[in-house]
């Protein structure tokens, strides 16, 4: 559950970066010839396709429940945070493998190598700034959890691919400054090459961390465990609520689908259960804004 992380000024940050970035290494790359370069270039430029399509997620999942859709629009962003975990493998992975390979047997000269070092660093500048920006978000999601813990539990999809992408591209660029300066260092433009294909199995790697949390939350999962025993423990916690049987959750993108089985305590009237449960449910919604669909069984047994 988040406790204040804003998604969409860390695709803003990433965005404004990436585009800057992406521009500097396009000339970069036509001017000195250097695969690495290029591959980083691609690598931006599909960067910043994905933080729109992120935009574009986050701007559908607020679309209303219909009668089609009942529970609302809200998973639209994690099958467009799926669809920028395949362009990141394709467009950013395959592509960078494919031009390293391509240019292994190349005797072409490195020109200006040193003006590709001066960009590099540049860019990752621009791209530190880019992760510190996500990572201040991140901090507030993620509580007292590691960052690998909460990479694997998150259901804040879009922090969770900028997060990667940011990562990567960091990672990218530090390859792309190595490869360059051994190049210029040996003057033997295979480690150019080198440099593009290592740049390219980095992409595939976070593509496929990526790719296989997005997968869950397109299949359906509940709230983050920690969520779910908060959620427990104030329903628990109320005098109406004898013992609580089950309770049923779901991310829907930003909102939350919930499904209590409880015992709640003997009531005189129906009227009186019925303002029971209300007053339960009251305090849970307060307690958990992001619900936005919370059905409650009272029952004997479960």
């Amino acid at each position: 559950m988040s406790t204040g992380a804003d998604s969409l000024k860390s695709i803003l940050f990433a965005l404004g970066a990436n585009f800057l970035i992406a521009v500097a290494k396009t000339a970069g790359a036509v001017f000195t010839g250097s695969s690495s370069m290029l591959a980083e270039a691609i690598h931006s430029f599909a960067d910043c396709s994905n933080q729109a399509l992120l935009l574009w997620g986050m701007r559908e999942g607020k679309r209303g429940p219909t009668p089609e859709h009942p529970l609302g629009r809200g998973k639209a962003i994690y099958f467009w945070s799926f669809i920028v975990a395949l362009m990141l493998f394709s467009m950013g992975g395959l592509f960078s493998i494919y031009e390293g390979v391509h240019r292994l047997g190349a005797d072409e000269p490195l020109e200006n190598a040193w003006v590709a070092i001066a960009i590099l660093v540049f860019g990752i500048a621009a791209e530190s700034v880019s992760l510190w920006g996500c990572l201040r978000e991140v901090n507030k999601d993620r509580g007292d959890q590691g960052l690998w813990q909460w990479f694997r539990s998150s259901r804040q999809s879009e922090l969770l691919v900028v997060l990667a992408e940011d990562i990567a591209a960091l990672g990218g660029l530090a390859l792309a400054l190595a490869a360059i300066s051994l190049t210029l260092v040996s003057g033997d433009p295979m480690w150019d090459a080198i440099g593009s294909i290592a740049i390219g199995a980095l992409l595939v790697v976070v593509a496929i961390l990526v790719g296989v949390e997005i997968k869950a939350l397109l299949i359906g999962q509940s709230v983050e465990p920690r969520v779910l025993d908060r959620m427990r423990a104030h329903l628990a916690a109320h005098d109406e609520v004898v013992t609580v049987y089950n309770v049923v959750t779901q991310q829907l993108g930003r909102d939350i689908m919930v499904a209590v089985k409880a015992k709640m305590r003997p009531a005189d009237t129906g009227h009186a259960l019925v303002d029971a449960i209300n007053r339960v449910e009251k305090s849970f919604r307060s307690a958990f804004p992001q619900v936005q669909w919370l059905f409650f069984e009272p029952d004997l047994s479960d």
